[in-house]
């Protein structure tokens, strides 16, 4: 079976450089392979990605206009067969000659409205480089896959879009749309759901995919919360005691129902979420020092509705960069 990469997103930018082709060529599929099991076990990664992709471009691209940092995007994933445990099966079953191919294109996105930016069509040119000629590291690792995203990023910052260029010649340009500076990456196992400052990354078996959209949404809210908030530079600075990470866990569920309203979701979800959320959580989590009971988390995110629904009335939005209300302040060391 094709072993996922643990990552299959992207860190920081990375300065992309010239490098020459590989030679393409589809070695044979191996011996007893089942290729159809190995597309399946590919098109299930990518069915999750795909969902992980769509909540969180609307959460990031319906609170661009309020984050404090954003950047160019235009809602595509890559694929790179090479970070795969077995790239030689991985291209059998996509039928790719190279390496890279899209993977998903989150719903509403430039890169769905380009309509060229099909699932596997694989890819030989982002601007004027060939990721597939990039040095590949071992099985598994997904370092050039991230190189590819940030040279992504890159292009869209430096030119106001990018042209991609396909294997059957094709090639289409598209523009980015400005979104909140996070991305969502989906890891091929485990149950993880983390915010490490610029990403949230979600393992594969989160028992949030199984929720319906605007409850996976609210999770994924909270976690971006973090990012939005400064949380983990916070932390780095102040130290990572009980006390400060319950604060910071308090903040982000607070901040939850304001970044699902600018998503186009009821922001009653996010208590929704949490009261279903809670009873599911092992008793240690329920008394862990740093949360504060799923009751009382409850009672928190509940405060905030009257405020959103207040904002919203005299503004038309949820702006939470003016009305909502910090319990910790990340530049003044307390």
């Amino acid at each position: 079976m094709v072993a996922f990469p643990r990552h299959a997103g992207t860190l920081r930018v990375l300065v992309a450089i010239m490098a020459t082709p590989l030679a393409a060529a589809t070695p044979p599929p191996l011996e007893g392979t089942n290729l159809a099991a190995e597309r399946a076990a590919i098109a299930r990664f990518q069915d999750h990605d795909q969902r992980l992709q769509d909540m969180g471009w609307r959460l990031v691209r319906g609170n661009a206009a309020f984050c404090p940092q954003v950047i160019p995007s235009i809602g595509l994933q890559l694929q790179d067969a090479a970070s795969y445990g077995r790239p030689e099966i991985a291209r059998a079953a996509l039928g790719l000659t190279g390496d890279f191919a899209v993977q998903t294109v989150a719903a509403g996105s430039p890169a769905q409205q380009a309509g060229s930016l099909n699932r596997n069509r694989e890819i030989t040119r982002l601007e004027r480089f060939d990721p597939n000629g990039w040095p590949a590291g071992a099985q598994l690792d997904w370092q050039r896959l991230a190189r590819a995203h940030d040279h992504i990023t890159a292009m869209l910052t430096e030119h106001g879009g990018i042209a991609i260029g396909f294997a059957d010649g094709e090639a289409v340009r598209v523009q980015p749309a400005l979104v909140c500076a996070t991305r969502f990456e989906l890891m091929g196992e485990g149950t993880a759901a983390v915010a490490d400052g610029t990403r949230v990354v979600i393992g594969i078996e989160a028992p949030g995919f199984a929720d319906d959209d605007a409850t996976f949404a609210a999770m994924l809210a909270h976690e971006l919360a973090h990012n939005l908030l400064g949380h983990a530079a916070w932390l780095d600075r102040k130290g990572r005691a009980a006390r400060q990470i319950r604060r910071t866990e308090r903040e982000a569920d607070r901040l939850m129902p304001w970044l699902l309203a600018n998503a186009g979701f009821a922001p009653e979800v996010a208590v929704g979420f949490m009261q279903a959320w809670g009873p599911r959580l092992p008793a240690r989590r329920l008394i862990a020092p740093t949360h504060d009971s799923w009751t009382r988390r409850v009672r928190a995110i509940a405060a905030e509705l009257p405020l959103i629904a207040a904002a919203r009335a005299a503004e038309g939005q949820a702006d939470w960069r003016r009305h909502f209300r910090r319990e910790i302040v990340p530049d003044d060391g307390g």
